[in-house]
């Protein structure tokens, strides 16, 4: 299970929110790319970046802090928040964004998504961001009726790299995972499930590593790592263990 440290900009800077509200954000590096340095040193094997101000505007607004990234380290980036057309998702893989992540796009213009990944297979990712089971777009501005279960299975056959699942409530709370739901979600799909919203701990780790088989390939963690309650040598080490057949 390969983990991915979150690099989450706001005005530049690398910034956790809380259950996804931009009044409740906490500046945690003023450097992105160093922050991502930093990321890289201790070993983690890919990166996770969000546009937050580019979700809620429905355009990229820190490409300078994503350019800066991609020239500081050598590891892939999967990149979502604004992509909402062709150009800026052949503009990001073009730059060596190495996956782009469609949020808002896959609810609104699924066919925008298949077109994507018959063109860019194995570079594109579906983002599905949950509130009480309901896909949230729009930097999570707005709930729609549809489940995060009904939205990941539309696109099981377009050949998107994984589904990232996010639960809006958990993420930035460390309150700890919502393992059923993301669980639940991987046995219904054949696609790789990244988990995404709430890691505080080893334990949270743990509990999704015993749902590997089940398809839960990754997780996300953010603030965690940034105030220290998650050790990121502990945490890459229990993530590589091997799965007990």
């Amino acid at each position: 299970m390969r983990l991915y440290p979150a690099i989450d900009l706001k005005g530049g800077q690398c910034v956790r929110l809380v259950h996804g509200d931009m009044m409740r954000v906490t500046v945690f590096n003023a450097d992105p790319a160093a922050q991502a340095s930093t990321f890289e040193r201790a070993g983690f094997e890919a990166l996770h970046v969000v546009d937050l101000d580019g979700a809620v505007a429905g355009a990229s607004a820190n490409a300078p802090a994503v350019r800066a990234i991609l020239a500081a380290v050598a590891l892939p980036v999967q990149l979502g928040g604004g992509i909402r057309d062709r150009a800026a998702i052949d503009a990001w893989l073009e730059a060596g964004v190495r996956r782009v992540i469609l949020g808002t796009v896959a609810l609104r213009e699924p066919e925008l998504v298949r077109a994507a990944a018959r063109a860019h297979q194995g570079h594109i990712i579906v983002g599905i961001d949950a509130r009480g089971g309901k896909v949230a777009v729009e930097g999570w501005a707005k709930t729609s009726e549809v489940t995060a279960r009904d939205l990941a299975l539309r696109f099981e056959d377009a050949g998107v790299a994984a589904i990232i699942h996010t639960d809006i409530e958990r993420d930035g709370a460390l309150g700890g995972v919502n393992v059923e739901a993301t669980a639940a979600l991987a046995r219904a799909l054949h696609t790789p499930v990244i988990a995404s919203g709430g890691v505080a701990s080893l334990e949270d780790i743990r509990a999704l590593k015993r749902h590997e088989r089940d398809g839960v390939a990754g997780v996300i963690c953010g603030r965690a790592l940034y105030d220290g309650r998650l050790d990121a040598r502990a945490a890459l080490a229990l993530a590589a263990e091997s799965v007990p057949c």
